[in-house]
């Protein structure tokens, strides 16, 4: 995980570069991991979708790289639980990872931090923005906001395709105590960067493996990975929650932003 504003900022320009949403610094996701049901667990590990897991909670940059991930939790523990162990979250909370600071969008005037983007598994906070809840008119901004939100945060979902169909025991139901799926499972997160990061990511990760953007008009061509369907990787439950007026604010300065002049791109009123 980055250490230092330096790292930080890096990660930002690439998000804003390739997929247009300024003062972001990650995408963030869980998955659940089907093992066999633990000896003398009892229902531990038995998750909300019937059967037995352990969770990954990942956060990846803009491009396709993990940069923290947390595994091993019991099935289960609600996503906010998971989330709530991590250390990740305790290192956020306590304003510890040392992120840039607040600064002010173009043509704006309200400073805003940070943030890590996320689906309705996890809360709204100040460093955490997604989409508006429910159904939102055609054409407005909340949903132009949720289209640019959601459109950063696939790369989240990029990333689990891409480990489910190369790593394949993720596939199946693991028979094996959590111990070592756990460790299994975090071989495979780092042999993803490994790979990503040098020469090799040419083979694992051919041309078509992503989601691909048309930079003109938006339109995306899914990547080959959503072509195979089988997998064991499931997503956290998405639940409604409350958001904190901080939180809000700087959503709705966000919204603002991606409908302006200097924060709008061309296509987005085509999506929405």
């Amino acid at each position: 995980m980055p250490k230092t504003e330096e790292d930080w900022l890096v990660i930002a320009n690439d998000f804003e570069k390739k997929w247009n949403v300024p003062n972001c610094v990650g995408a963030m996701d869980g998955k659940h991991i089907s093992v066999q049901a633990p000896i003398g667990s009892g229902s531990d590990y038995f998750n909300y979708k019937k059967f037995f897991s352990i969770v990954l909670f990942a956060v990846v940059d803009a491009n396709y790289n993990f940069l923290y991930v947390n595994v091993g939790s019991q099935g289960r523990i609600s996503d906010g639980g998971v989330f709530n162990q991590t250390s990740f979250k305790r290192l956020l909370d306590d304003c510890k990872l040392n992120l840039p600071t607040d600064c002010v969008l173009p043509g704006r005037e309200m400073p805003i931090p940070y943030v890590f983007l996320a689906d309705d598994a996890f809360p709204l906070t100040s460093n955490i923005m997604k989409p508006y809840a429910g159904t939102q008119e055609k054409g407005s901004k909340t949903r132009i906001c949720n289209y640019r939100f959601s459109r950063g945060r696939r790369i989240a979902e990029n990333v689990f395709g891409i480990m489910s169909n190369v790593f394949r025991f993720l596939r199946r139901q693991l028979l094996m105590q959590p111990e070592t799926a756990e460790l299994i499972t975090l071989a495979a997160v780092y042999l993803h960067n490994f790979m990503r990061r040098n020469s090799s990511r040419y083979t694992y990760t051919p041309p078509g493996t992503f989601d691909v953007e048309c930079p003109d008009t938006g339109e995306i061509k899914p990547g080959d990975w959503r072509n195979d369907h089988e997998t064991r990787l499931e997503d956290f439950p998405r639940i409604a929650r409350k958001s904190v007026i901080k939180a809000a604010q700087v959503r709705d300065e966000f919204r603002e932003y991606f409908c302006s002049k200097q924060g709008e791109i061309a296509w987005q009123y085509h999506y929405c």
